[in-house]
């Protein structure tokens, strides 16, 4: 059956001399693994290879037949085009790192239209700020993501509770006895990113380099403890050496 969908790709695996596997991140189905033939050959390299970068966002015809694991496109195209996301070295690298923490936790052919559609502004807003603006990106990214997948941080910080406890998930009153936890002004400051809506305002949480890593290896170990698929994150220190 052919279908249109929207897409955001995740990884490209060489197959064979010409073709592709694509994982990607679709709007009806949700992840999928795609077979692009041909597109590795000296003449299509040039026009559609760049096209199944990860993180690029497309329209998409493709063959879907519910059951198997891998699919076929028909057709794709650039459904957005970055300005400099994929050339800016500080962009490229928080999109690696997100593409990556999506990998890990996104279930196959589950459709999420809520996920979906937070991924795609998340890309577009990173594209379109600042680089001055994007320091807050991976950890915001990585906290809502977990929120909608059912990891959601409850309560807030308050005076009665300043930690965050990594076995409850949750502001407290008294101090972890587990590590890593997060106390006074990195808890104040994760509440603050929780309850922000907009991307253009992220920056205005004050967070250092230390801060922010500190948060990210908080909220990976606390995803560890809480999914069985997350793993490491190889793109963790190449965003660390970006973002020291």
């Amino acid at each position: 059956m052919i279908e249109q969908t929207r897409g955001i790709v995740l990884r490209s695996i060489k197959y064979g001399e010409t073709s592709l596997i694509v994982n990607i991140f679709t709007e009806r189905y949700g992840v999928v693994a795609y077979l692009v033939q041909g597109v590795r050959n000296a003449k299509a390299k040039q026009q559609r290879a760049g096209l199944l970068q990860p993180a690029t966002l497309l329209d998409l015809t493709v063959y879907h037949k519910p059951g198997k694991n891998l699919q076929r496109i028909r057709e794709y195209q650039p459904a957005y085009i970055y300005q400099n996301l994929q050339e800016e070295v500080v962009k490229n690298s928080i999109a690696l790192f997100s593409v990556e923490v999506l990998l890990k936790l996104l279930p196959e052919q589950a459709p999420m239209p809520e996920v979906f559609d937070f991924v795609i502004e998340y890309f577009k807003a990173l594209d379109k700020l600042p680089v001055s603006g994007t320091g807050n990106f991976p950890i915001y990214f990585i906290a809502q993501l977990s929120r909608f997948l059912g990891y959601e941080i409850q309560g807030a910080f308050s005076a009665e509770t300043p930690h965050l406890n990594l076995q409850e998930g949750a502001f407290t009153a008294s101090t972890p006895s587990v590590k890593p936890f997060v106390s006074d002004d990195d808890a104040r400051a994760l509440s603050e990113l929780l309850n922000t809506e907009e991307f253009s305002k992220l920056d205005k949480v004050e967070l250092n380099s230390a801060a922010r890593f500190r948060l990210l290896d908080w909220y990976i170990e606390f995803l560890h403890q809480h999914t069985q698929h997350m793993g490491s994150i190889k793109s963790l220190a190449v965003l660390q050496a970006i973002l020291h």
